[in-house]
């Protein structure tokens, strides 16, 4: 079963590529990651032989994990790039026990920001043509793309394809469906998601692995309204919205007149969690409203709501460096915004889906990121998102985040903290509990022997992880989901 994807194990199991999640265009591969690749494909071929294992032996297994982050170790630092590293045992690239050692935790992942489509939804029977949005999908990869009619190949992206993603090809233990933003006429990504989640619930026996976001964007006629609805008729443990959006090409912010009739409506209907897209800037919408300049005054103003910041503010294809107040863009916008109004280590939480898969591709720029999100915003106001499933399994992203450590240099000088298991621990899951309301020890007592523990456990016996990216990947893939998914 290992070997029915890519047999000849052509593909790295931690993925440097130019996949995007449809809200960014690509960002081309520099150098350095092309060399890592390069390296880590080398590697892969003469430790498979020194293990006297296949190719695609060695790279499900935590060797080949283990030598991936390695081959970028060596890379970022031939390009001088050493404010941050993977921090492996020596020998975890030929030793399993190191690898395991390093790359394996048991800390409880709960993924705050995943996605996944509806293959048989209205959305396809009413305008078949805007399945092409997602003709691009690895769907040669998928078994389901083979079953009877003309948009299978959307299977790969709908629930059976996430639970295997997400819950048995991951550490992943709980995860928050969220959802993009339309016009109410046209709505193919969101709250008819919501109903296909009864297909993902059964499989879990129970509702306890998985929280839903109600799509909310309240620059549009009928949105504020819908609230109602969705509040009575869906789980919704938070609202999405996303303040540079809006039907005529105009955005908001969440201290104007709109934004917080949105907060004020939230507060009245008891679900104080709003979860904002900042950062990332689509193309052709102005680029203040991805700033996070009104989060600051809300959180101030409503500190009995959790304002929840996807992306973190960060913008894709431009680095991190130190803190500097007076540059109001990316991270640093957050940041500002969190100390002029006090609200650091309060309501205001830093998502870190897609952020975290950009930043991992680059060692100075991931230290400076979340080293300024540890020190200014809170270390228990960080919270692990992927953005997954347009990133196929978030192993990668979690494996890489695991082993990451800041270098002692840029502790010193920046006055970074230190990356610790405890630190690990809380921004994998533990500090989200704390807006939705859990017990990670309720939580952990009622997934341990769950049914997707034990499938989990079944799978791992001999494991079949694809190592594909299902988001665009060239401008023009990206540009074809803009078409569709205006």
């Amino acid at each position: 079963m290992t070997n029915q994807h890519d047999p000849e194990g052509r593909r790295l199991p931690i993925k440097l590529d130019t996949t995007t999640n449809g809200e960014f265009a690509p960002v081309p591969l520099a150098p350095e990651h092309h060399y890592a690749n390069r390296l880590a494909d080398e590697r892969a071929g003469i430790n498979a032989r020194r293990l006297c294992q296949s190719r695609r032996q060695f790279l499900v297994s935590a060797c080949g994990a283990a030598s991936s982050l390695m081959a970028m170790n060596a890379a970022y630092a031939a390009s001088g790039k050493l404010g941050g590293y993977f921090a492996l045992e020596r020998e975890a690239d030929l030793d399993n026990a190191a690898a395991r050692a390093s790359l394996e935790g048991d800390e409880f992942i709960f993924d705050v920001q995943g996605h996944f489509v509806n293959p048989d939804g209205d959305w396809v029977k009413k305008n078949p043509a805007s399945a092409g949005m997602f003709s691009w999908t690895p769907k040669s990869e998928c078994p389901l793309a083979d079953s009877p009619g003309q948009n299978s190949f959307l299977r790969c992206l709908g629930p059976d394809e996430f639970i295997k993603d997400v819950f048995k090809d991951s550490d992943t233990d709980m995860i928050a469906l969220s959802f993009v933003p339309s016009r109410r006429d046209a709505e193919p990504l969101t709250m008819e998601e919501a109903a296909a989640t009864a297909e993902i619930v059964d499989k879990m026996d129970g509702t306890h692995r998985m929280l839903l976001h109600g799509r909310v964007n309240p620059n549009q006629d009928g949105d504020l309204q819908g609230m109602d609805e969705l509040a009575e008729n869906y789980p919704i443990a938070a609202w999405k919205t996303y303040t540079q959006w809006g039907p005529d090409g105009t955005g908001f912010f969440l201290d104007d007149d709109v934004g917080l009739a949105f907060i004020e409506k939230a507060r009245k209907l008891g679900i104080k969690n709003i979860a904002i897209h900042k950062g990332l800037p689509f193309g052709g919408y102005e680029y203040r409203y991805s700033l996070c300049d009104d989060i600051g005054p809300v959180a101030r103003r409503f500190p009995d709501v959790n304002f929840l910041i996807y992306h973190s503010g960060l913008v894709a294809g431009k680095a991190e460096g130190a803190y500097d107040p007076g540059h109001n863009e990316g991270i640093d916008s957050l940041v500002r915004t969190v100390l002029e109004n006090k609200v650091a280590n309060a309501n205001v939480y830093a998502e870190l889906g897609s952020t975290w898969r950009l930043l991992m591709r680059d060692p100075d720029s991931a230290a400076h990121g979340i080293g300024k999100l540890l020190k200014y915003v809170g270390a228990q106001n960080v919270l692990w998102g992927t953005d997954s499933i347009w990133y196929g399994s978030p192993q990668d992203q979690i494996q890489a985040f695991r082993t990451f450590q800041i270098s002692e240099e840029f502790r010193d000088r920046y006055g970074y903290p230190e990356i610790t298991p405890a630190t690990r621990a809380d921004i994998f899951g533990r500090n989200a509990m704390n807006p939705y309301g859990i017990s990670e020890e309720e939580m952990r007592h009622r997934t341990r022997r769950d049914k997707v523990a034990i499938d989990r456990m079944a799978y791992r016996g001999e494991p079949n992880p694809h190592f594909r990216t299902y988001g665009p990947k060239t401008r023009r893939e990206f540009l074809n989901l803009q078409k569709w998914g205006g």
